[in-house]
């Protein structure tokens, strides 16, 4: 194998490497999501469980974050908690950079 086909097979898992870690990052992100929507809406135990499962399973979509945005406002506005788009989406950047590193440490 030539130093070329050596840089291409490490640059190619690198990347398989980094497209793991970016969708377990956002699937946990989706669950830590979806525990405080679940707070919000004033479920527990089970149900926020599967509230959080929910989202995560939103991940395999092309368009996760806007689906995962978007059963969360629905959510809340059928709940009357009072949660703008801009929050939430504030919200799941904060989960994201929380998940990320829960990842980075070992979690």
């Amino acid at each position: 194998m030539s130093t070329f086909d050596q840089r291409e097979d490490s640059f190619e898992k690198r990347y398989v490497h980094d497209e793991e870690l970016k969708f377990r990052a956002e699937a946990r992100r989706n669950k830590l999501v979806g525990l405080w929507a679940a707070e919000k809406l004033g479920k527990t135990g089970a149900e926020a469980q599967a509230y959080a499962a929910a989202l995560v399973a939103a991940e395999v979509s092309a368009d996760a974050d806007e689906r995962v945005v978007a059963t969360v406002k629905k959510d809340f506005e059928a709940a009357g908690v009072d949660q703008s788009e801009h929050q939430i989406r504030r919200t799941m950047e904060e989960m994201l950079a929380k998940a990320k590193a829960e990842i980075k440490a070992g979690a």
